[in-house]
């Protein structure tokens, strides 16, 4: 979860979406990340925006008013904003319990979706999306922000395409904030980050998500043998249900990584770092990564850009509602329904005090 969640590329957005506009349906408002939405794609000429869903009138009056939406693309009801305004695709931003919901309602009527991070509160919840998705034949996507930063795809290209430092053996990932609440989160996004049910944790899956999705896909969609976690409630007159400090050990057979989730760090932070047999790199925040090789002194290096359409998550949707581009990655369901594995066994992990097998 951050402020910064969507980075806008419009010759990303122009290789994607030829001819008519893509018609999205956008279903929930109660998610954060539905502000930066509106105002990176609300008026874009390549993007209609054709129907808004969100019970809770109030949230919905004041995105409204705030955004200047139109009341015939309103809707208190998903299915009735799916059933009226013909989108092509639906983005999500409700809380991450609803998800599985909503996936079932779009496969009943074939509809791609994308939904803001996690995938899952449990596995159960992933696995039922998971055989929703395959009995209708669409694609669900997650859209994770750190998926766009050109840092995360050097790393993985010198690390796993490239093997420049060797075998990996060690990952570390840091994601998190000073809190919710301390960085002035909306109300209805904070009352569900601090719900274990509509969350299914507070910062181990807020946060570690980012971790296990990075893992996974540095580790070419493996699953790990065991996780082990330690979770703290450091603020509890704040944080009153979840935890807001989490640090996951995952252990694969000659690798292992460390997550570490936090709304307790002093400044915003989303960054890698990958240890290899031979060398490492660092990611610097999106456009930079630190480069240790063999034989060699550390460099600081710009990371190439993101080719089209693959740098937004609204564009790299759009080419998959297309048909040009087939969902893998960060982005996949098959990653995310490992990402989903991970983080429910170090829910269980520190409620326990145990290591989970997978």
């Amino acid at each position: 979860m951050n402020r910064r969640s969507f980075i806008l590329t419009p010759a990303g957005l122009a290789a994607a979406w030829a001819g008519e506009p893509v018609r999205i349906g956008m279903a929930g408002l109660m998610h954060g990340h539905a502000a930066g939405f509106f105002r990176r794609y609300l008026s874009h000429p390549q993007v209609r925006i054709v129907g808004i869903s969100e019970p809770d009138s109030a949230v919905r009056q004041r995105y409204a008013g705030q955004f200047h939406l139109e009341a015939n693309r309103l809707f208190a009801s998903h299915t009735e904003m799916m059933d009226r305004t013909g989108p092509q695709g639906v983005v999500l931003f409700t809380n991450t319990f609803d998800h599985l919901a909503l996936v079932q309602a779009a496969a009943a009527r074939k509809l791609p979706v994308m939904m803001e991070k996690p995938l899952a509160v449990s596995v159960e919840h992933a696995r039922e999306m998971h055989q929703a998705s395959s009995r209708a034949g669409i694609p669900v996507l997650v859209n994770y922000e750190t998926t766009w930063y050109r840092s995360n795809r050097a790393a993985w290209k010198i690390a796993c395409e490239q093997k420049a430092i060797g075998e990996i053996r060690k990952m570390v990932v840091h994601d998190g904030h000073r809190g919710p609440k301390e960085i002035g989160t909306q109300p209805e996004f904070f009352g569900w980050l601090n719900d274990p049910v509509k969350n299914g944790a507070g910062a181990l899956f807020d946060f570690g998500c980012y971790g296990a999705n990075l893992m996974t896909w540095l580790m070419d969609g493996r699953r790990p043998l065991s996780v082990t976690a330690l979770a703290q409630r450091i603020k509890p007159e704040i944080y009153t249900r979840v935890e807001d400090e989490a640090t996951i050990l995952v252990e694969y057979p000659r690798a292992q990584g460390i997550i570490q989730a936090s709304w307790n760090w002093p400044f915003d932070r989303k960054d890698m770092e990958v240890y290899g047999q031979t060398g490492y790199v660092h990611t610097v925040r999106n456009e930079q990564v630190k480069v240790r090789l063999p034989g060699g002194q550390e460099e600081l290096k710009a990371a190439d850009p993101i080719p089209p359409p693959e740098d937004d998550f609204l564009s790299y949707f759009a080419a998959v509602i297309r048909g040009k581009l087939k969902p893998c990655g960060l982005s996949s369901l098959e990653n995310n329904l490992v990402v989903t594995e991970i983080l429910d066994a170090a829910r269980k992990s520190a409620a326990t005090g145990k290591r989970i097998r997978l």
